[in-house]
């Protein structure tokens, strides 16, 4: 028998699993994130690289789902449970891709210096540093305004995402310290 203290924690965390992000700063604060990500991160000169990247499918998985996926949530909305996932892979990756590919990348691209599209493919290799950064602001923005909206829903509860350890991290892994 579930008493009502049960009954009550149980809609808590069904509350929590389907709250959905429809505000409109961050579903914007998305579409950014997904056109810099396609344009400046994953683009036809970089993404060869990035797959080589020493991350799960499951963290591939949702960064796909956060930077290009934009138009099945836009009007469903996002899972608040979800987008912390997401939050969480990007974060991951943005750690992985500082310590391991851009120390490396302008050497891999080095003895290619020929071909119709070297400028915009130095271009793309030489600025990469800056626009991981760059990814990396914009995903801890949107995590700043997922803890804000967190907190305002919880209402004197325990904001969701103080529950998921995989976010404990995230400051560090987006900072590089």
């Amino acid at each position: 028998m579930i008493n009502s203290r049960g009954i009550s924690a149980f809609r808590v965390a069904l509350w929590r699993i389907l709250l959905l992000v429809r505000e409109g700063n961050i579903i914007r604060l998305i579409e950014r994130i997904g056109e810099h990500y396609r344009t400046n991160i994953s683009n036809r000169f970089i993404r060869p690289a990035l797959l080589h990247l020493p991350l799960e499918k499951q963290s591939w998985d949702a960064i796909e789902t956060l930077t290009e996926k934009i138009e099945q949530y836009r009007y469903q909305g996002f899972q608040l449970d979800e987008l912390y996932r997401q939050i969480a892979a990007a974060a991951r990756f943005v750690s992985i891709t500082r310590r391991e590919l851009v120390p490396v990348l302008r050497s891999r691209f080095s003895g290619v210096s020929s071909g119709p599209d070297r400028v915009l493919r130095d271009m793309a290799v030489n600025n990469f540093g800056s626009n991981l950064q760059v990814f990396a602001d914009l995903v801890n923005e949107l995590y700043i305004n997922l803890v804000e909206l967190d907190k305002t829903a919880a209402k004197g509860r325990r904001p969701f995402y103080m529950s998921m350890p995989e976010l404990q991290d995230i400051g560090r892994l987006l900072v590089g310290n």
